[in-house]
């Protein structure tokens, strides 16, 4: 099993330690991410997606027009566009990306941030409409006939696409959410299915839970699982723990004034939030060096755990991980653009290296 590194290009500069700044969509700054990235190996980039952020169907295009290898992970939230369209317009951008477009399902976990782009239906209702899009995408993707679908969301009359993608049978899927619900959705759809950075306890649960659902579908072999996390290193282990605190340090003043972080609720909705806050609860470090501190500042805002030392103990780190069958991982850091290059220096040909023995002892032994 191979492992991939997926990167992230955001449309400004921002993060934990830097207040966004520049044009809402610069995009200098966005190919020179991107560039940074493929430079650096990675396999892919992250675009996300919230209710607030430029439309990331046009910022992949861009990327893909910036960068020759570079794939894409375009982050798409059911239930705003009809799936037949969605269907016509991944195919599309993977044409347009020669093949290097995977789609990256995120359903909602929080009520107050999808009643802004006017979603109300409730958090079990969004992961059966979520089932119910892909059904009907993935048909898209593949039919040759028209077709007709009367769900309880959707109803298609003699639909046939003329746009197929590149990819076959299609560009993968991947699928974020870790309530009940979202795990049996990924089960029967997901190619990849997305953790964010737990210990390994609690990573090897959820890849059993959802192996469980996958099984249900004939995929239990077939899934595969990522892991997001916010890499510190440094050349000595003591500058890399230096280094995480004075993140932390910096990051307090941003939090408190950036609306990327005012905005979100005190306490969580969505289960993956919570997990992290269970986490950050056992302490500021997890596992030796799975650190929290900046879960614990921020709430839990999405991808904020981070594994910090040299490279190398961050590279024998992930490796842990892979045993457990993580085999992508999504890094970004809190100097996007500085810590891409150093990443893809540094530390992502430590993984592919120790990944590559790791494949050998199997194949050979």
């Amino acid at each position: 099993m191979s492992v991939e590194f997926i990167g992230y290009v955001s449309h400004q500069e921002s993060s934990e330690i830097h207040l966004p700044s520049g044009p809402a969509v610069n995009p200098p700054y966005i190919a020179a991410v991107a560039q940074a990235h493929e430079y650096g190996g990675f396999d892919r980039v992250l675009i996300a997606h919230s209710s607030a952020s430029p439309d990331g169907f046009q910022i992949a295009s861009f990327v893909a027009q910036q960068t020759k290898r570079l794939g894409i992970l375009l982050a798409h939230r059911p239930g705003f566009v009809a799936p037949t369209l969605a269907a016509r317009q991944l195919a599309t951008l993977d044409h347009f990306s020669a093949g290097r477009t995977a789609v990256h399902i995120i359903s909602g976990g929080d009520d107050v941030e999808q009643q802004r782009d006017g979603d109300y239906l409730s958090h079990a209702e969004r992961y059966a409409r979520t089932d119910e899009y892909l059904d009907v995408v993935k048909r898209s993707w593949s039919s040759d006939v028209p077709f007709d679908h009367d769900g309880a969301y959707y109803r298609v009359t003699g639909h046939k696409s003329q746009i197929r993608p590149l990819q076959r049978p299609h560009l993968p899927v991947y699928f974020g959410g870790s309530s009940d619900a979202a795990i049996e959705v990924a089960g029967k759809h997901a190619d990849v299915y997305a953790l964010w950075g737990e210990s390994l306890g609690a990573v090897e649960e959820t890849i059993a839970k959802v192996r469980r659902a996958a099984a249900k579908h004939g995929r239990e072999g077939v899934i595969r699982f990522s892991l997001s996390l916010r890499p510190i290193i440094a050349s000595t282990e003591d500058a890399a723990w230096a280094r995480a605190e004075s993140i932390l340090e910096r990051a307090k003043g941003i939090v408190s004034a950036s609306p990327n972080f005012t905005r979100r609720p005190k306490e969580p909705k969505n289960v993956g939030a919570q997990r992290l806050l269970a986490e950050a609860e056992k302490g500021a470090v997890v596992d030796k060096r799975l650190w929290t501190g900046i879960t614990a500042l921020t709430r839990a805002a999405g991808n904020s755990t981070s594994l910090v030392g040299t490279p190398q103990q961050v590279s024998d780190a992930m490796v842990e991980y892979y045993r457990l069958g993580v085999s992508t991982f999504l890094i970004r850091g809190f100097d996007p653009l500085e810590d891409a290059l150093g990443y893809g220096r540094e530390l992502v040909p430590l993984v592919r290296e120790a990944v590559g023995r790791e494949v050998g002892e199997v194949v050979g032994g």
